[in-house]
C-alpha cells in the first residue's frame, strides 16, 4: 500500500467515525430534549459513541506506530503520541462509566414505573 492510499483510507476512516459520533450525539441530545433519554434506545447511541472513540484511539495508535521508526533519534515524540492515545482511551472509559450510570437510571425508571402501576391498582 502506498502513502496516497494510506492517507486516503485514514481520512475516510476519520471522517466516517466523526460523522457517526456527531449523529449519535445529536440523537442523544434530541432524546434529552424530548425527555426520553432514560430508555433502552439510548444505549445504541452511547455504544456508537464509545465505538467511535475506541476507533479513534486505534487510528491514533496506528499513526504512532507508523511514525515511530522515523523517530529513533528522538523517541520522546512517540512517547507523547502514545500518551495522547491513552488519553483518548481514557475518554472512552469515562463514557463507558457514564453508560453504566445510564443503565442504572433506566433500571430505576422501570422499577419506579412498576411501583407506580402497583400503587395505581391499590388506589
Amino acid at each position: 500500500m502506498n502513502l496516497r492510499t494510506g492517507v486516503l483510507s485514514l481520512t475516510l476512516s476519520v471522517g466516517g467515525s466523526t460523522q457517526v459520533a456527531l449523529v449519535s450525539v445529536w440523537r442523544l441530545v434530541t432524546m434529552v430534549r424530548r425527555r426520553t433519554m432514560f430508555s433502552h434506545a439510548a444505549f445504541r447511541y452511547v455504544d456508537a459513541v464509545i465505538g467511535t472513540i475506541v476507533a479513534a484511539a486505534h487510528l491514533w495508535f496506528t499513526v504512532t506506530a507508523l511514525n515511530a521508526p522515523g523517530q529513533r533519534d528522538d523517541p520522546g515524540v512517540t512517547v507523547i503520541m502514545g500518551g495522547i492515545g491513552l488519553a483518548i482511551l481514557g475518554v472512552a472509559l469515562i463514557v463507558l462509566v457514564l453508560r453504566m450510570l445510564l443503565a442504572q437510571a433506566v433500571a430505576r425508571d422501570v422499577e419506579a414505573a412498576q411501583m407506580q402501576a402497583e400503587l395505581d391498582e391499590v388506589i
